[in-house]
């Protein structure tokens, strides 16, 4: 942070807290106390009423104030409950100006307003999902990601593959070009143009092993949106019919690759759209008897061939013996 960005964030935080000890700003802003001293003085000069008190720290003198925005209860809440949640899921750098951002906006809120606000804060929480990965590895290749979007550069990266075809053994060395980021589920997945495969594909990051940014730049697709490349991604329809005792739950944890959902007299027919059968296997199966794929024919051959193997496994201890 340079100093004309920390001055004013200086007045923002005695705005925002009354009073303020020269520690606790060094603190906030990761510098000295000695750098926090010239910095009140400077805004001395400058003309904004700063009061010291030996031994309390330091404020502002009453009545003076930056222009509030002007937000309401709820704009205001959604403003800083969302920068909370960057904070928890993006890398230091993201972190950091959350946390200034939100700093920024408490700061210049009129004090009724502040108050309702830090109220709600303290009562409402974003639970992150849990996920194998490493967070702080994952975090490195999230900045890289970010740093080779903006700079239009081509990833490699290894990369384990949950879902394997007898040509892709794993881990693999992958080259891609990094059209953009989704957060879903707990996990940050990299969506790019993939020179392996020829198409695009979705990569999630805390499946990779090891990564670095190329010298070799690409050119992204004009307009490209994710929506309108799902259809091409995913070639396989998945139709199921689920049992209306459990349509509220599989609404509540819905895969990852529904494409559409609708209610009819018998149950919720849901349709997926999937690369290959087998990333909605595990899920199809988790609902056991509540559930009946309509097609394709292959899927249901092999959900079939599945259920006689786990009766095998869990057949009578007696009757392995015979």
């Amino acid at each position: 942070m340079n100093r004309t960005d920390r001055l004013l964030a200086i007045v923002l935080e005695l705005q925002a807290r009354g009073r303020r000890r020269a520690e606790d700003l060094a603190a906030t802003f990761e510098t000295s106390k000695r750098t926090i001293y010239r910095d009140i003085e400077a805004l001395c000069e400058a003309g904004v009423p700063v009061v010291a008190v030996p031994g309390q720290g330091y404020s502002l003198v009453a009545g003076y104030f930056l222009p509030p925005l002007t937000f309401s209860t709820d704009e205001a809440t959604v403003l800083l409950l969302g920068s909370e949640f960057v904070g928890r899921h993006v890398d230091a750098q993201y972190r950091a100006a959350a946390e200034s951002a939100g700093r920024k906006i408490t700061a210049v809120l009129p004090a009724p307003l502040r108050e309702e606000v830090a109220y709600l804060q303290r009562h409402m929480r974003f639970v992150p999902a849990s996920t194998g990965g490493s967070g702080d590895v994952e975090e490195v290749y999230l900045r890289q990601v970010r740093q080779a979007m903006l700079a239009h550069q081509t990833l490699r990266f290894r990369y384990q593959t949950r879902y394997r075809t007898t040509d892709a053994p794993a881990p693999a060395w992958r080259d891609a070009d990094p059209y953009g980021l989704v957060h879903m589920g707990g996990a940050w997945y990299m969506t790019g143009f993939c020179h392996v495969r020829h198409a695009i594909r979705h990569f999630r990051l805390d499946r990779v092993d090891e990564m670095e940014v190329l010298d070799r730049s690409f050119i992204r697709p004009p307009g490209f949106t994710f929506e309108q490349r799902r259809d091409e991604q995913r070639p396989i329809v998945v139709r199921a019919l689920f049992d209306p005792e459990v349509v509220r739950w599989v609404q509540e944890t819905r895969s990852f690759f529904t494409a559409a959902e609708e209610p009819t007299p018998d149950g919720l027919l849901v349709t997926l759209r999937v690369r290959q059968e087998s990333e909605v296997l595990q899920w199809l199966l988790g609902w056991g008897a509540h559930v009946r794929v309509l097609e394709p024919e292959s899927l249901r051959a092999q959900i079939a061939e599945t259920a006689r193997a786990m009766l095998r496994n869990h057949a009578p201890a007696e009757s392995l013996l015979t």
